[in-house]
């Protein structure tokens, strides 16, 4: 950990589309449609329907052009090949192009089905795009967290910035979070822990590392999440998390680079689900008696009781005590007070002791 690291001080909250997101808020979740509509803005518009039914917070594209993005002879990844057969980047990314007409009608769509529009830019042209279009925010990908020039753009946008964190390096992600911090958006910075496999293993996943985010640059923290799990955004939350970004899908079966490892939109309502259970479950975190527990307490605590019949003006010995419930009477905590006492008047075995009874 670096003393630059060190010596940041913390930032409690980053204010997304109105709503403070941070440790002990609510957890924002982001539906990722990616590019999971095939290059068909029907299809775009029908994921962010799936993603209002499912409960997400936010449902998030990614704006790019293939010609700007890739080389001609950029190869694809194996999981690419693997789900497309394509071989070339640039082949498989031309067909799932959406043009700015079509990203505004999608915004558009948002704002009347009353979900945060967010967007991944891949150029600089685009971040300015995404900015115009009303977005909540910028979601920087894993990939681009060593793009100086995109990071700079998207700091100039004035907009809460998203920044991924797979496959990079603790050097790396300091320098990505230094150079932002200099440029004014410390305190409109959220890191996503990200394992950049697709599918993720969970035994890879490594949760843990959102709270090591989290110490190490003083910022909220989340999870960008790659896994086929049902169960990860409950994990997630319970670790700290209070970003959660998710993919999803109309149809896992579908033949593009991101529909097997994403969520079918029911699945996706129950994933939600459970991160709100968990939510739930994590509480507020402050220790003491609640009104819930009042009944069983009353029960299920212990008093001071006669273990025999003890006659009025006797010296009581701890022989003639014990403790039963109900915890009506005097605690056994003041047994070293009642021990040694005088009693006023005859108590039966089993009779609860108070303080009226002993002199």
């Amino acid at each position: 950990m670096s003393t630059t690291d060190n010596a940041r001080s913390p930032i409690d909250e980053v204010i997304i589309g109105g709503r403070a997101v941070g440790s002990g808020r609510r957890v924002f979740v982001v539906a990722e449609a990616g590019v999971n509509h095939d290059g068909c803005v029907n299809t775009a518009l029908r994921l962010v329907d799936a993603a209002v039914d499912a409960g997400a917070t936010a449902v998030k594209f990614q704006v790019f052009r293939a010609d700007d993005l890739v080389t001609k002879d950029g190869a694809t990844a194996a999981y690419q090949r693997g789900s497309t057969g394509a071989r070339s980047q640039r082949e498989l990314l031309r067909g799932l192009e959406l043009s700015e007409n079509a990203f505004q009608r999608v915004a558009a769509h948002c704002a009347d089905r009353s979900i945060l529009f967010m967007a991944t830019p891949f150029s600089e042209s685009a971040v300015a795009m995404i900015a115009e279009m009303g977005a909540c925010a910028i979601k920087i990908a894993s990939t681009d967290l060593v793009n100086a020039p995109l990071l700079m753009a998207a700091a100039v946008s004035g907009l809460p910035l998203i920044l991924s964190t797979g496959a990079s390096t603790h050097g790396e992600i300091h320098d990505a979070v230094h150079r932002l911090s200099a440029s004014g958006c410390a305190k409109r910075l959220v890191l996503l822990h990200c394992v950049s496999s697709y599918p993720t293993p969970l035994e890879a996943l490594n949760l843990r590392a959102i709270s090591t985010l989290r110490r190490t640059f003083g910022l909220p923290c989340g999870l960008s999440d790659h896994t086929e799990s049902m169960h990860v955004g409950g994990w997630a939350t319970a670790a700290g998390a209070c970003v959660i970004e998710k993919h999803f899908t109309l149809d896992r079966s579908a033949p593009g680079p991101d529909h097997a490892m994403s969520l079918a939109p029911s699945e996706l309502a129950a994933y939600i689900d459970r991160v709100r259970g968990a939510e739930r479950a994590l509480g507020s975190g402050e220790i003491g008696m609640t009104k819930i527990e009042e009944d069983v307490r009353a029960v299920s605590r212990r008093s001071i009781v006669a273990a025999c019949a003890v006659s009025a003006g006797s010296l009581l010995e701890p022989r003639m005590l014990t403790t039963k419930r109900p915890g009506s009477g005097i605690a056994p905590t003041e047994m070293d007070l009642v021990v040694g006492r005088r009693t006023l008047v005859d108590i039966t075995p089993d009779e609860a002791l108070t303080w009226e009874m002993l002199g």
